[in-house]
């Protein structure tokens, strides 16, 4: 029976005793000397990624690396035989092209050295407040506080220990009940602060560290000075308690109004998401001008952003009919949202609710699918930023705020 090496392949038995294909990433041992596996589960997020013991191996299912790359350059070679009877005109002359990549080699490398230094967690789970969470990725922590099974963190300051004495002794002294910066929302038990990352650099680098425990590409980690980032909390009797964060650039040339954006995972589902990005525009709208997020977007952030956008673009369509006034164009649309006029555009297109005739973009508004659609936002736990409960204004030029 084969034993697994790094870059094998087997059947394992998730948590729930399901049985899944993993691919075993790193090796090492229990204090008895005993094997660990650390497997990612084929064809899912690697935030599901985990450390397992032989108990939940199936040995006699493993294809080690050399195997599957065997059958795989069969494949390929398949593949390719098939291309090139396909690709071949009826002189016998061939007429494909070859296919070069289309990122510099020097990226690649780097991409590479990236994900080989980040593919394994270095933290299993944090403490913060009341709720102990399981982490997704890994988050370039100093060494120390490395590869440790449970990291503390202060729910105010955001300072992390490797002991939960060290934490009950920092919060003897630590002084904070919310994050540092200026209040610019206040609605209920919902408080949002504004914080410059050059004047609150520590704050804002543990919040970078915090967040890189769940998400998979964020790069961000020390070079904070040139953004803002936006703060969510909830508010009780005993302080303000983080809820997600967006930061954006001071300064995007690109105009996006969203850098980065997380809900940490015990306040996932609450609709917080959609406030934080409703959020982003009322800002923006303060601003005079159109925004976007950051591009590329991830599969679940294209589908956060498409259902924002679709619900700001319906509810102006359907004030509109109800008042009886004329459909506005894409532009009228963009500066009434701040939604940029592209993401109008796509949105529109996912929609169809849009025809291109005659060189310009026609909108076509199904009043029905319209309020369907609102009908069942009204039934779900909707939060949206108010812009009468948002006290921001735009920084002065060449100033922080």
């Amino acid at each position: 029976m084969a034993v697994p090496k790094i870059g094998d392949r087997f059947k394992a038995t998730w948590n729930d005793g399901s049985e899944h294909n993993v691919e075993v990433i790193e090796l090492r041992k229990d204090e008895k000397g005993n094997t660990e596996y650390y497997v990612h589960y084929v064809g899912f997020d690697r935030r599901l990624d985990e450390w397992i013991d032989a108990s939940r191996c199936m040995m006699d299912t493993v294809e080690t690396s050399e195997e599957r790359e065997r059958k795989e350059g069969e494949k390929e070679e398949g593949r390719t035989r098939g291309n090139k009877r396909r690709l071949t005109d009826e002189h016998g002359h061939t007429t494909g092209h070859g296919n070069p990549s289309t990122k510099d080699p020097a990226v690649l490398q780097l991409e590479k050295e990236h994900e080989e230094l980040t593919k394994v967690k270095n933290i299993g789970k944090i403490q913060m407040g009341k709720y102990e969470v399981d982490t997704w990725y890994y988050s370039p922590y100093p060494d120390y506080y490395c590869n440790v099974d449970k990291l503390f963190v202060c729910e105010f300051c955001l300072k992390y220990m490797k002991q939960l004495k060290t934490l009950s002794n920092h919060k003897k002294e630590c002084t904070c009940t919310q994050p540092p910066g200026t209040e610019i929302y206040r609605e209920g038990k919902v408080s949002v602060f504004e914080i410059d990352g050059a004047e609150e650099t520590v704050y804002c680098q543990n919040l970078c560290l915090l967040a890189k425990l769940f998400l998979d590409h964020k790069t961000l980690y020390y070079d904070v000075n040139p953004f803002y980032f936006y703060v969510v909390t909830e508010v009780d009797s005993t302080g303000c308690h983080i809820v997600g964060y967006f930061s954006k650039e001071k300064c995007s040339a690109e105009g996006y109004n969203l850098a980065c954006i997380l809900t940490f995972p015990q306040y996932q589902r609450s609709g917080y998401g959609k406030f934080i990005i409703s959020l982003s525009y009322e800002i923006s709208k303060r601003e005079g001008k159109a925004g976007s997020p950051e591009k590329p977007l991830s599969d679940l952030g294209k589908l956060s952003y498409r259902s924002y956008w679709q619900y700001v673009l319906f509810t102006l369509f359907d004030s509109t009919m109800k008042s009886g006034g004329p459909m506005p164009s894409i532009d009228e649309i963009s500066a009434a949202t701040a939604v940029k006029a592209e993401d109008v555009i796509s949105t529109l297109q996912s929609a169809r609710m849009i025809e291109y005739w005659k060189g310009q973009h026609a909108i076509k508004v199904d009043a029905g699918k319209v309020r369907t659609f609102l009908k069942g936002f009204k039934d779900k736990n909707l939060r949206i930023c108010k812009e009468e409960y948002l006290t921001w204004t735009p920084p002065k030029e060449g100033k922080g705020k």
